[in-house]
């Protein structure tokens, strides 16, 4: 069996939430949340934080979490997490977001299994059926088709597949849309292959990175939950989070 461990890249900077992975209003900070969480998925072997700041591996250091201090050069969190591969020899990387607090252990064994049942597949990911028009129809929403053998065909910010469906309610669309989450499984000599590649023409278009390898030829593995946890990405959200933890911990 491969040895597995998830890197979570840690951005500091944040379009609409500065410094949220450093957020603390729950008595933890947000990327404490998601570390703690994805050490309780059973098939991690380590959990290593991929930092780009001073203030998150000090942070790091408060709860106890490996941390590894990356290039602020890099775009990408996945050229972040593969940094830390090129000094580690985990076999099979999980990249989870760092903004994930909410995150199911569970959702990364099954990810985590899915590779180690099929080792011919280099990459790996999770989508999650789409019940809602509005989210099918949010380009902040992610959706991605896949092909019988469960492997994506696209990645698209569009209503995906669209076949002319658009206005209809869900229930009489003749597919079942997927969202694409955003967490990733590479085999270690893949990742670092991935981040060499350049980039394509529907990755810029789309701002869609997992795109990159499609466009090179390569798969994708899509493992499909039933449902699934957002990220945090506005400060509505985060209130709504802590709003959350806090009822469950009074």
């Amino acid at each position: 069996m491969p040895t597995i461990a998830a890197y979570i890249p840690a951005r500091y900077e944040s379009s609409r939430l500065p410094g949220k992975v450093l957020l603390k209003d729950t008595g933890k900070y947000l990327i404490q949340h998601v570390y703690e969480r994805v050490l309780e998925a059973q098939h991690i072997e380590q959990v290593i934080l991929a930092a780009d700041d001073e203030r998150i591996l000090e942070a790091a250091a408060e709860f106890g979490a490996p941390a590894f201090m990356t290039s602020l050069e890099h775009k990408s969190g996945t050229d972040r997490i593969a940094e830390v591969a090129r000094n580690h020899d985990h076999q099979l990387i999980i990249n989870v977001q760092g903004d994930e607090p909410d995150i199911e252990p569970a959702a990364v064994d099954q990810l985590a299994q899915m590779m180690i049942a099929h080792p011919e597949v280099r990459m790996g990911t999770l989508a999650v059926p789409i019940n809602d028009m509005s989210r099918y129809e949010n380009p902040n929403v992610v959706k991605v088709v896949v092909d019988n053998a469960g492997d994506a065909l696209y990645f698209s910010r569009s209503p995906l597949p669209h076949g002319g469906n658009h206005g209809k309610p869900l229930a009489k669309l003749p597919f079942q849309p997927l969202h694409h989450l955003g967490i990733y499984a590479f085999r270690r000599e893949f990742l670092l292959e991935f981040v060499s590649l350049p980039q394509g023409r529907l990755e810029q278009l789309e701002r869609l990175e997992q795109l990159r390898a499609i466009e090179h030829g390569h798969k994708i593995r899509v493992g499909l939950l039933e449902s699934a946890n957002t990220g945090i990405d506005t400060p509505e959200q985060y209130e709504a989070f802590v709003k959350r933890w806090k009822a469950l911990h009074a």
